[in-house]
């Protein structure tokens, strides 16, 4: 059964590799990639910090959230069981998926990425911030 498991997340990495590679039409994807700009495209890096969405929640209760050594975060209010089973140092996939439209000059706030964990293949897909542009 660890064969097979291991063999699954083997052929789940490179098939994530691939399209994100495709995408972005750029080098492969490392661990020290910066954050994608770019709509569709993808980017290496590995968690920092995993955490509730306010300080001082000691159970999730307020949401979720999750920083990245490419100083990308993501944040949610409700628990997200496959950020919780996520740990520092685990190697991430960030693909960019939606941009906001007409936001005012500098704030660039509301974009949501899809995140996979490339040790655990789980995904989640969350915004950077708890406001779109324009918003509180």
């Amino acid at each position: 059964m660890a064969t097979i498991s291991v063999t699954v997340r083997a052929i789940a990495f490179v098939a994530l590799a691939f399209t994100a590679g495709r995408f972005a039409h750029a080098a492969p994807i490392t661990p020290e990639d910066s954050l994608p700009k770019t709509l569709l495209t993808c980017g290496g890096s590995t968690i920092t910090d995993i955490g509730p969405r306010l300080e001082g929640d000691t159970d999730n209760s307020s949401g979720t959230s999750v920083f990245f050594k490419n100083g990308g975060s993501q944040v949610s209010y409700d628990k997200v069981t496959a950020i919780l089973k996520s740990r520092k140092g685990d190697h991430v996939l960030i693909c960019l998926v939606f941009v906001p439209k007409n936001c005012p000059t500098g704030d660039d706030r509301g974009k949501f990425y899809t995140t996979t964990n490339l040790r655990t293949l789980e995904s989640w897909t969350l915004p950077d911030s708890q406001h779109s542009c324009g918003g509180a």
